[in-house]
């Protein structure tokens, strides 16, 4: 992968980052907001901005390439409002993007939920399941991440399109996501498998239908826990940790608001204020693969 014009130089420099600035967080849309909710829970003195890149969702249909522009903007774009820190609550930019932009924004600690979700499934089983977005699947970065930790695991990916655009459209309870989820999940059930990952931080969301269809032998991985774990180890690591209140979540998208107000409200048990924003555009920023 060749870089051709994107120029790291022009960004701020992440000189004197304070313990009270926010932590980044980023989905294409309202995925991240499980990982926003272990942030909550396991680090409630941590401010947050969160942003959903709802105008380009969904992410599990596009190339590497379109993926990587739209990780540098949106990591620009959070360099510029000074975070201490970047959670990818996105599995398809953790496959595709996560190795090219540490090298970029050198000093910005990036963490992805790959490797945690990995990391936790194989604690759990031997016969494990992800279900993912075609992208991922296609990267096969699960299956990699998970033989690394252990050679011996099994592994079976499953591509499923469907399931963000519904979680999305807010339908995770009409009768054809219990069919789309069944389709799905049926080469999984056939394989025995002992271990499902969330392969996307949209599918816990999905909770209620899918543990209708596996059985309850079947541990479910939730990576959005794990890679809070993770950002509570570098926080500490780094000595970034805060230790007082927080202020509010910042929230921004750069769709139309209104649907991500509605589907946050339902998940988070509160009515978010949401800010619409365009990226800047880094029309240098091709790739060439």
């Amino acid at each position: 992968m060749k870089n051709q014009d994107f120029d790291a130089g022009r960004l701020p420099a992440l000189n004197g980052v304070l313990t009270n600035a926010p932590i980044g967080v980023f989905d294409s849309g309202v995925g991240g907001l499980t990982v926003l909710r272990e942030l909550y829970r396991q680090l409630p003195n941590e401010s947050i901005l969160y942003f959903g890149d709802t105008a380009r969702l969904p992410y599990g249909t596009r190339s590497q390439a379109e993926i990587l522009q739209f990780v540098r903007e949106i990591l620009t774009w959070m360099v510029d409002r000074q975070v201490k820190m970047v959670i990818m609550a996105c599995n398809t930019s953790s496959a595709l993007a996560i190795e090219a932009v540490r090298a970029e924004f050198p000093g910005l600690p990036i963490l992805g939920v790959i490797l945690p979700g990995a990391r936790a499934a194989v604690q759990t089983g031997k016969r494990i399941g992800v279900i993912s977005t075609p992208a991922t699947a296609a990267s096969d970065a699960y299956r990699q991440a998970i033989l690394e930790v252990d050679a011996t695991a099994e592994v079976w990916q499953i591509g499923c399109p469907e399931f963000v655009p519904l979680i999305e459209q807010g339908r995770i309870y009409d009768p054809y996501m219990q069919q789309v989820a069944q389709s799905y999940l049926q080469p999984l059930l056939e394989a025995e498998i002992d271990t499902l990952v969330y392969g996307c931080t949209h599918y816990p969301h999905l909770a209620p239908v899918l543990k209708t269809i596996v059985p309850r032998s079947v541990q479910l991985i939730d990576p959005a826990v794990h890679v809070v774990k993770a950002a509570a180890q570098e926080l500490d690591l780094l000595g970034l940790r805060h230790n007082r209140p927080p202020v509010p979540t910042q929230f921004y998208v750069s769709g139309d608001p209104v649907p991500f107000v509605e589907l946050s409200r339902q998940w988070l048990g509160c009515t978010p204020i949401v800010e619409r924003v365009e990226l800047p555009e880094l029309v240098n920023s091709s790739v060439v693969i």
